[in-house]
Formats: C-alpha cells, sequence, structure tokens
C-alpha cells in the first residue's frame, strides 16, 4: 500500500523546513512545492511552482491525503509600497492557485492547512483578555490587511469537498530559523531587557508542538475553522527578556532599548519595529477544546528546551 502523501507548499521556510524534518522519517510520502528543484532525499521530493498559477504542479494534489500552505514572503522588511504588494500578493496569489488546483482534482486532499497568523488580532494592552478565535478582536493596520486578505482568499476558494483549517500561529520559537537565534544574538550582546515599554505580550509557540499541533488538526475529521496556534501562556515582553537574560546574556551588561533606539534600529535593519513592538495576546482556546496537549505550555520551558539544542 502507497504511503499517504502530503502536499507542503511553502516549505523551504523555517516552518517548512520543522516541517521536513517531523515528517521525512515517517510513513508519508511528502511532496514539497518549491520555486527551485532541488534533489529529492529521504521520503520527500520537489516539485516545481511559481506560487502564483496552476501548473504541472496541480497533478500532484490528485489523491492526496492533505494540503499544507505555507507560502508567504517574509515580513521582515522595510513596508515600502513595492514590499507591501510582494507580502500580500505572496500569500494571496498562492491561496488562490492552490484553491483552484484543489478544486479541479477528481479526487481533492481530504484536508487543507493554510497559514494565517496571530498579528490578525488587535493590539492587546494590559490585562485585557487574551484573543480566542470565539472572541477575539480583530485588528487594523498592514498586518491585519494582510492577514485579512490571505484568509478571505483561503475561504473563498471552491473546495467543498476538502476540509479547511486556517492556522493563526504566534511566533514559532526554534533553533534553526525564525526570529528566536537573532534574539539569542541580541541576548548575547546584553539586549534582553524590555522593549519599548516592555509591557506588550508575546504570544509564542515551540517549533514541536506547531509541528504537533498540524499533526492532530490532520488527524481531527471534524475540526475546521480558524484556529490560533499558540502555547495557553502569552508573557509580556518584560518576562521574555527576563528569560533570554537568564539562559543567553552576559552577567553584567544590560543595555536599554527604549522605543526611540527600536525606530532607529529598525530603520538601521531595514525592517519594522511593529515586529517587536506590536501587543500579541493570543490563547489556543480550539486547540485545547479538541484535546490537545503541549509539551512546552510555558515560555520558560520552551526557552530551556531551545537553550540545551543550541549547546548539545
Amino acid at each position: 500500500m502507497a504511503p499517504a502523501r502530503i502536499i507542503l507548499a511553502g516549505g523551504t521556510g523555517f516552518l517548512g523546513q520543522c516541517l521536513i524534518r517531523h515528517y521525512r522519517r515517517r510513513p508519508v510520502e511528502l511532496v514539497v512545492l518549491s520555486r527551485e528543484q532541488l534533489p529529492a532525499y529521504a521520503n520527500v521530493r520537489f516539485v516545481r511552482w511559481d506560487g502564483r498559477t496552476v501548473g504541472e504542479w496541480a497533478r500532484e494534489l490528485e489523491g492526496a491525503a492533505a494540503l499544507i500552505n505555507l507560502a508567504g514572503r517574509s515580513v521582515d522588511c522595510r513596508y515600502s509600497e513595492q514590499n507591501r504588494r510582494a507580502i500580500v500578493d505572496s500569500r494571496v496569489l498562492s491561496t488562490k492557485a492552490l484553491g483552484a488546483a484543489v478544486a479541479a482534482c477528481r479526487q481533492p486532499p481530504r484536508v487543507w492547512l493554510n497559514s494565517s497568523t496571530a498579528t490578525i488580532y488587535e493590539h492587546t494592552a494590559g490585562e485585557r483578555p487574551a484573543n480566542t478565535e470565539a472572541d477575539g478582536l480583530i485588528g487594523r493596520g498592514f498586518s491585519v490587511e494582510v492577514a485579512r486578505a490571505w484568509e478571505d482568499a483561503f475561504w473563498a476558494a471552491d473546495t467543498p469537498q476538502t476540509r479547511r483549517v486556517a492556522l493563526r500561529t504566534a511566533v514559532v520559537l526554534g533553533d534553526r530559523g525564525g526570529a528566536f537565534p537573532t534574539l539569542r544574538r541580541l541576548a548575547r550582546w546584553g539586549l534582553c531587557t524590555p522593549q519599548g515599554s516592555g509591557e506588550q505580550w508575546v504570544s509564542w509557540l515551540h517549533e514541536q508542538d506547531f509541528c504537533r499541533a498540524v499533526d492532530f488538526l490532520l488527524a481531527q475529521p471534524q475540526a475546521s475553522g480558524a484556529f490560533n496556534l499558540c502555547a495557553p501562556e502569552p508573557l509580556p515582553n518584560r518576562a521574555f527578556n527576563q528569560l533570554l537574560a537568564r539562559h543567553f546574556g552576559p552577567p553584567l551588561l544590560r543595555l536599554p532599548q527604549p522605543e526611540w533606539l527600536l525606530e532607529l534600529g529598525a530603520w538601521l535593519l531595514r525592517t519594522e519595529p511593529e515586529l517587536i513592538l506590536k501587543s500579541r495576546k493570543v490563547y489556543p482556546q480550539r486547540l485545547l477544546e479538541w484535546g490537545f496537549t503541549f509539551l512546552f505550555p510555558t515560555c520558560e520551558a520552551a526557552v530551556d528546551d531551545i537553550r540545551r539544542s543550541v549547546a548539545a
């Protein structure tokens, strides 16, 4: 019997690489849609696509067990008009192309998990309740517009035979990519103090729990709609940086990070201060209601695990 086939779009980014490592020793065939034709290995093979139009790659969807779409240009840049257009197009056009390909299948994938972002929720300050899928408040601004356009394209697809789940993913922590290696390096330079006021909330997820949540949602035949992929314990930026200081910071050096300095640093690094200063307070209500359990429910446990991984 042939192994189940999982199609992964956007597999060359940090989260895609996490899933490839997660699935490459499992009894599945993993087909990665990539802009580059890379050599196959283990149970992973690569198929070229342009992320915009339906092409020969669409044949891979026929009879597939699942489709996972993580495609999207990095938001770690200045929000110039050109970059804004590229950020939106990379998400919306790839999702529309996948939707058209699924709709044309005689035997479409049973389930489609499409990436979204926990940044869709409003800036949540102070002790206000965390945003859940049921009562979270949708925010405003460019990053929210991106998230809404992304999800709108996903839900607009005509795929009645395919169960769909939108993954509203928080910052994923891991030692091989994403934001954490940069944060660890800054901490070693003494930049492990509160950023701005330090009161903004940080919602996060360990990379292992990200992969486990994807597995979990693939296996739940009735689960559909939006799911918050984040740990159940968000924490203030001040507390998050205290963890970084304890594990990675130099013993005596602690450099202040006022908002004006972050604005200047973001300009020099060609990125946006919103990535650090926006308060994201999100709770995984639906995951917990469906029975998912976290390996790393606290940020202390997650950072300690990553520290040990780096030291190994």
